[in-house]
């Protein structure tokens, strides 16, 4: 049908979360940290084409061990054309399992 699929609206919360992380967090978290998807549901509100171009605002809204999870508004202009809720799980970079951030990061992190 010329829209795009799951797999572009993922890639687009992906970056949009990740980009969020590395805004609101110390180079220091953002080094030892990597984020890791565990669950996206999408609302589709209106279609959108790979011509299109959106923007996506992310608000973090809780962070719950190391888990974290977020809603993320894609608009095309000023047309909402998706909303997805996301939950994301925090890895430690080196040993890659799962971690808890530190208060002071979780509350910078989810108070922006």
């Amino acid at each position: 049908m010329g829209h795009v699929n799951n797999s572009v609206y993922l890639r687009w919360v992906q970056d949009a979360v990740v980009d969020y992380w590395q805004s609101v967090a110390p180079k220091e978290a953002v080094a030892r940290h990597l984020w890791v998807a565990m669950k996206h549901e999408i609302t589709y509100l209106k279609p959108s084409f790979l011509q299109d171009v959106v923007v996506a605002d992310v608000v973090a809204e809780k962070v719950e061990g190391a888990r974290a999870f977020f809603t993320t508004v894609v608009k095309r202009g000023e047309e909402v054309v998706s909303e997805i809720r996301s939950c994301w799980c925090c890895l430690d970079a080196t040993s890659l399992r799962p971690v808890r951030l530190a208060r002071d990061i979780a509350a910078r992190f989810v108070g922006d």
